[in-house]
């Protein structure tokens, strides 16, 4: 069951589930607020709580709304795509030898059969993020486990539009978002040590904050820069 609210000019989804605690959600691309409740709870204590977050909700809209974003891609010979932070262009080639995406001076060589559909090529080009990524994570999440004292059971990639991460304590299982294949390395360590993190805390409160505090001293920079670099143009439906 959905219900809405409002505070001031600031609509709120309020939906009912069957969870203990609320949760509170800021989404993109326009700053839609959603906030999650129990089903026993009464709207006016929703609404108490609402208020008490009023500053972090319009904080957290106004980043959405300063949060530059990609020009949809179209995947055309030289057009720009990202790498692990650096630009590459992209170069189509079609050739029944040696098919698949090659990193190589500095572009990106997609070889393609003669007869291949044009969509083919962001399904391919797509594959391969989530294949270099899939590459990148085991090593990471092996080097981090004795640091945080964690075992992570599985890992997943998949594409996210509203996370860059998400965990699962109880399967000990973490997921990532395709596109940390395209920002700096740096940034992709810092997501699978918060995710990691969040199998010992599942909330963001000052107990986890001192954990990443005593893991990653210098976590607060990388999110800033994560966040500061451009996301994916979606298609959003509510």
């Amino acid at each position: 069951m959905v219900t809405q609210l409002y505070l001031g000019d600031i609509a709120v989804d309020v939906v009912f589930k069957d969870i203990k605690n609320l949760h509170l959600g800021v989404y993109p691309p326009d700053g839609k607020v959603r906030i999650s409740a129990p089903l026993h709870m009464k709207l006016d204590a929703i609404r108490v709580f609402a208020i008490s977050r009023l500053g972090w909700i319009k904080q957290q809209q106004q980043k959405l709304r300063e949060q530059q974003r990609e020009t949809p891609r179209e995947y055309l010979d030289r057009e720009s795509h990202y790498v692990w932070g650096k630009r590459y262009l992209l170069r189509i080639v079609y050739t029944d030898m040696a098919l698949g995406v090659y990193l190589k001076h500095g572009k990106i060589l997609l070889r393609l059969r003669p007869e291949a559909e044009e969509e083919k090529k962001q399904e391919i080009l797509e594959a391969w993020y989530r294949e270099i990524l899939k590459q990148a994570v085991p090593p990471l999440i092996a080097k981090w486990e004795p640091i945080i004292g964690v075992k992570v059971e599985r890992f997943f990639v998949q594409r996210m539009k509203t996370k860059w991460g998400s965990c699962s304590p109880a399967a000990k299982s973490i997921r990532l978002n395709t596109e940390l294949a395209k920002k700096p390395p740096e940034c992709l360590e810092y997501i699978v040590v918060h995710e990691m993190a969040h199998l010992l805390e599942a909330t963001h409160n000052s107990r986890f904050t001192g954990m990443m505090d005593q893991f990653m001293p210098d976590w607060r920079h990388q999110k800033d820069e994560l966040n500061r670099l451009p996301v994916r143009q979606e298609t959003w439906d509510y």
